[in-house]
């Protein structure tokens, strides 16, 4: 092979970091590396056979599509082959270059510098080629696109120190060849059997023969090491659980086993089969809408795409897996499948498998079902306006933190909290909040303690929105309590009685709304509060803080909201105030009210310095220091 002009870069910063976390985190999994460039190059093999399906031309040389492992005792090499797509010299430098794409930073940013845990991270972040480098002094990657002319092949080589060049090369044949130049302690890697044993066990399920020379030496003969059946076509009774674990991490390039998975093969009018799995974490992406990921779309075992965003909605995006159709037409534009009968059909089967999956994890394995709830819960919920057909089975499948929950833990279902309910509380009640300690020292819940009443704390930040689409559950009505009036009479108990310097107080309702003015609705006496002076009630019908803040995210202005006031009657300071004649002290004292029962919601004050000056003044009214 011939080469000139050869240019040099660096590494982005970031990816100095991961690199050098790779190489000294991974050292318990350092076999990897052979499954990921094995799993890397059966995807050029699928690229390929799909691109082939409008230009035939493209597989007129290489042969059928394979993958070669080779081992170079005397150079201490392991190459890996292609005759798949290839790249270019500039998709080498855009593939190679960085990790990913984007999201390095986002990586570095979440870990923990508990070295097991991160690395455990790298799988979300598409790094499979850079784990070479766990065992690898140098890499060099030879490359030509199919297509194009032998002389327009491209050499990469890199040390993983910094830097890596690329330069022109002649090329015969067209794919990717991987050369790793293996460490003084990596002898291990050396050994036929023991790679032979490590590509059966990472990758029997590739649908592409791995090859490797037959034991004996002789040059020319090959041997399949894999099956070389996709694992999908093969009967479950036959699919060891080690195997499926190892296809989800081949087609998600995830390091961390799955939670769940389901295996399907579908008869009838509409033939396909379906193998989807819950993934065990979050990819850093997850609440990229955009760009969602879709499951690996195959028609009649050839390769389509990697994205099929059309066979789940977004809200299941979380989902990986493939799906093979027998029926579909082999022109998968995006409009074409939004049209196609067959696709809506195979997309209502996929999503009832995908909630029948999530109920079987959630009463067969409630550990991993609050795993899988604190990871992708708050994109379950999205359903709940997405999926109209849906929204009891999802509803079903949502988890809260409530006034009975213990920690942060969100361990209670809808079902669980009307079970205790009993038969005689007609409504749901649910606190919207921007965290769980603001939720839990929240003025609202004070007669709903007092009353022990169960009440679901929500705290992400969309779910003012997705409960408009969930206003009732099994018949019962949901009731924000930091809305409108609460009626102590629905929540049991001693009722309190109206006392008669209730009735004579609307004097002070008076004088605290001409302070306030428009800054409140209205002012009342409360019916919630038993310890807290005041607190902010929103109308039935306004629109709360979480969807403003959404809306101010999304750059649209919402209507404002006034809210209404509440004063506790039997609150100490309240009894200052009915006494107080000074009409600028009363002023003072109002406005710390209004001050407090907004912090009191977790919120922040339009204007944090007149509060620091009211307070002030009040303290130096209480008097100065004693004389020494």
């Amino acid at each position: 092979m011939e080469s000139t002009g050869a240019s040099t870069y660096g590494f982005q910063a970031e990816v100095k970091q991961l690199l050098h976390l790779m190489v000294h985190s991974l050292y318990s999994d350092r076999e990897i590396f052979l499954r990921e460039l094995i799993s890397n190059a059966s995807d050029a093999n699928d690229k390929l056979r799909f691109e082939a399906l409008g230009k035939p031309e493209l597989m007129a040389d290489g042969g059928e599509l394979r993958i070669d492992v080779d081992i170079d005792k005397e150079q201490r090499s392991i190459t890996v082959s292609d005759n798949g797509i290839g790249m270019s010299r500039d998709e080498v430098v855009e593939h190679l270059g960085t990790i990913a794409h984007s999201g390095t930073a986002r990586f570095l940013e979440r870990m923990s510098g508990d070295q097991r845990k991160d690395s455990q991270l790298i799988g979300q972040f598409g790094v499979g080629f850079y784990s070479s480098f766990i065992v690898a002094d140098s890499v060099e990657v030879l490359t030509r696109r199919a297509g194009t002319a032998p002389e327009e092949g491209a050499r990469w080589t890199s040390d993983g120190q910094g830097e890596f060049s690329v330069e022109p090369c002649t090329k015969a044949d067209r794919g990717t060849t991987v050369r790793i130049r293996l460490k003084q302690d990596a002898d291990e890697f050396l050994d036929p059997y023991r790679i032979r044993g490590l590509i059966r066990k990472y990758s029997d399920h590739i649908a592409f023969p791995v090859t490797m020379r037959q034991e004996g030496g002789e040059a020319e003969g090959r041997e399949t090491v894999n099956r070389a059946k996709a694992l999908w076509t093969r009967p479950r009774n036959e699919i060891e659980h080690d195997e499926y674990v190892e296809f989800y991490k081949h087609i998600s390039h995830d390091f961390t086993e799955p939670l769940a998975w389901t295996h399907n093969k579908v008869e009838g009018k509409r033939e396909y089969t379906c193998l989807l799995y819950l993934p065990g974490a979050a990819p850093f992406d997850l609440w990229n809408r955009e760009a969602p990921k879709g499951v690996k779309l195959y028609v009649q075992r050839v390769f389509i795409t990697d994205g099929a965003t059309q066979f789940l909605p977004l809200y299941l995006r979380f989902v990986r897996g493939v799906v093979d159709a027998s029926d579909l037409p082999l022109n998968v534009s995006r409009e074409v499948l939004q049209q196609d009968p067959n696709v809506a059909a195979i997309k209502s089967a996929l999503t009832k498998r995908v909630l029948d999956m999530l109920d079987r994890l959630a009463k067969d394995e409630p550990e991993k079902y609050r795993t899988f709830w604190r990871e992708f819960g708050a994109v379950l919920k999205e359903g709940l306006a997405e999926d109209p057909a849906n929204r009891e089975r999802i509803a079903e499948l949502m988890r809260f933190s409530t006034t009975r929950s213990a920690g942060d833990e969100q361990d209670r279902s809808l079902d669980d909290y009307l079970r205790d309910a009993g038969t005689d509380q007609d409504v749901i009640y649910y606190l919207q909040s921007d965290s769980l300690g603001a939720a839990r020292s929240s003025p609202h819940l004070e007669i709903f303690d007092d009353r022990g009443v169960e009440v679901l704390l929500m705290t992400d930040r969309l779910d003012e929105w997705v409960m408009q689409f969930l206003d009732k559950y099994r018949d019962k009505p949901f009731r924000d309590v930091a809305r409108g009036e609460i009626d102590p009479k629905k929540l049991g108990g001693e009722q309190p009685v109206e006392t008669e310097a209730n009735k004579e107080d609307r004097n002070l309702l008076k004088r605290v709304k001409r302070v306030l003015r428009e800054q409140v609705d209205e002012v009342r006496f409360s019916e919630r509060l038993r310890e807290s002076a005041a607190c902010l009630v929103i109308g039935e019908d306004d629109i709360g803080y979480q969807m403003r803040e959404l809306l101010k995210a999304a750059g649209q202005e919402a209507p404002r909201t006034v809210p209404s006031l509440e004063l506790n009657a039997r609150h100490p300071l309240i009894e200052r105030m009915r006494r107080e004649g000074d009409d600028t002290r009363f002023e003072l004292l109002s406005r710390l009210i209004l001050d407090q029962a907004t912090l009191s919601e977790g919120r922040q004050l339009e204007d944090p310095a007149a509060f620091v000056k009211r307070l002030n003044s009040l303290l130096v009214e209480l008097g100065a220091p004693p004389e020494s």
